[in-house]
C-alpha cells in the first residue's frame, strides 16, 4: 500500500497522471492502476473521473492527508532504525585457533564503542560455529576456512608455523615425526594433515592437548612437533622453542567473518568487529 500512496501524494503535487507516470517513471496504464487499486483497498473513490484531468474527491482528500502522515511516519522509522545506537544482545561464536589475546583485544577493543551491547562471546571448532550459525544460535561467527576460500566474507589469512625443542636435533623430513596438536575436528590439524598429504609426512600423534599453553610445554619438553600462528612466534618464541622449516608444506588458513541476515541495529557492531580482527591478523601476519 506504500507505493499506492506515495502515487497519490505524487498526483495531488502534479495534476495529471501523465506528469504522474514521469516522475516516476511508469507508464500511465500502470499509475492508473495503482490509483484504482488503492480505491479498491479502501472501498472508496479517490479521483472524480468526470472532470479533465481528474480532480481529488473529498474523500480522496482526507486520504491524501492521512497519506502523507503515513509516509512521514514511515521515512522518521527508517530514519531512526538508521541511526539508532546499537543495543541488545550480540552472541559472537570465534574459532578456538583465534582464541588469543590479540584477537580478544581486538574484539574487545571494537565492543568497547557500543555501551549498551551485552556481549556473548563462545569459542569452539569451526565446524561447530558454523552449525550453531546456521541454527540462528549465533549473530556473528568468525571462523576458519580452508586457503583457497574466496569472498566478501573473507578477512585475512592466518598462516601457521611448526615448532620443535629448541635445539633438537630433527632427523630427514622424510622420517615420521610425532606431533603434539588439538583434538579434531581442529582446524589447525586438518590443514596440516592436507599439507603433509600422508604418504610423505604420515601424521603421528605423540599427545591430543586442547590447552595452547599446555602444548607449548610438551613441545618444549621435546614430546614432538607443535603448531601455533605466525602472527604470535613473531613476536618471540618462548624459551625453549624453535621454528621448524618443513619445505613445501603451507599452513594457510582463511579468516572468515559470518554475518546473520537479521541484525538490524547490530550490524554496526558486527562490521566494527570484522574491522578490527581483520586488521590485527593483517598487522600481526
Amino acid at each position: 500500500m506504500l507505493e499506492e500512496l506515495r502515487t497519490l501524494v505524487l498526483f495531488a503535487e502534479e495534476g495529471s497522471i501523465q506528469n504522474v507516470a514521469r516522475r516516476l517513471p511508469l507508464t500511465q496504464p500502470a499509475v492508473t492502476r495503482q490509483m484504482q487499486r488503492l480505491e479498491d483497498m479502501l472501498a472508496t473513490t479517490l479521483l472524480d473521473r468526470r472532470q479533465k484531468p481528474p480532480r481529488l474527491t473529498a474523500a480522496g482528500l482526507e486520504v491524501l492527508a492521512r497519506a502523507r502522515d503515513i509516509l512521514a511516519s514511515v521515512e522518521a522509522l527508517k530514519a531512526f532504525a538508521a541511526d539508532a545506537e546499537p543495543q541488545g544482545v550480540l552472541r559472537v561464536g570465534l574459532a578456538h585457533g583465534l582464541s588469543d589475546a590479540s584477537i580478544a583485544g581486538a574484539i574487545a577493543g571494537a565492543a568497547a564503542a557500543f555501551p549498551k551491547i551485552s556481549l556473548r562471546l563462545k569459542t569452539g571448532w569451526s565446524a561447530e560455529l558454523n552449525e550453531q550459525f546456521e541454527r540462528g544460535q549465533l549473530d556473528m561467527a568468525i571462523v576458519l576456512r580452508p586457503a583457497d576460500h574466496q569472498g566478501p566474507d573473507a578477512l585475512g589469512t592466518e598462516r601457521l608455523c611448526i615448532i620443535a625443542q629448541a635445539g633438537a636435533h630433527l632427523t630427514d623430513a622424510r622420517v615420521p615425526m610425532p606431533w603434539v596438536l588439538s583434538p579434531e575436528p581442529c582446524d589447525a590439524r586438518q590443514t596440516l594433515l592436507s599439507s603433509l598429504g600422508g604418504e610423505r609426512h604420515p601424521l603421528i600423534v605423540a599427545a591430543e592437548i586442547q590447552d595452547p599453553a599446555m602444548q607449548m610445554e610438551w613441545v618444549r619438553r621435546g614430546h614432538g612437533l607443535g603448531l601455533m600462528p605466525l602472527r604470535l612466534a613473531a613476536r618471540g618464541l618462548p624459551d625453549g622453542l624453535a621454528l621448524v622449516d618443513l619445505e613445501d608444506v603451507d599452513l594457510s588458513l582463511q579468516v572468515v567473518a559470518l554475518r546473520s541476515p537479521h541484525l538490524n541495529r547490530l550490524a554496526k557492531a558486527v562490521e566494527a568487529i570484522a574491522q578490527t580482527v581483520g586488521e590485527a591478523i593483517k598487522i600481526e601476519a
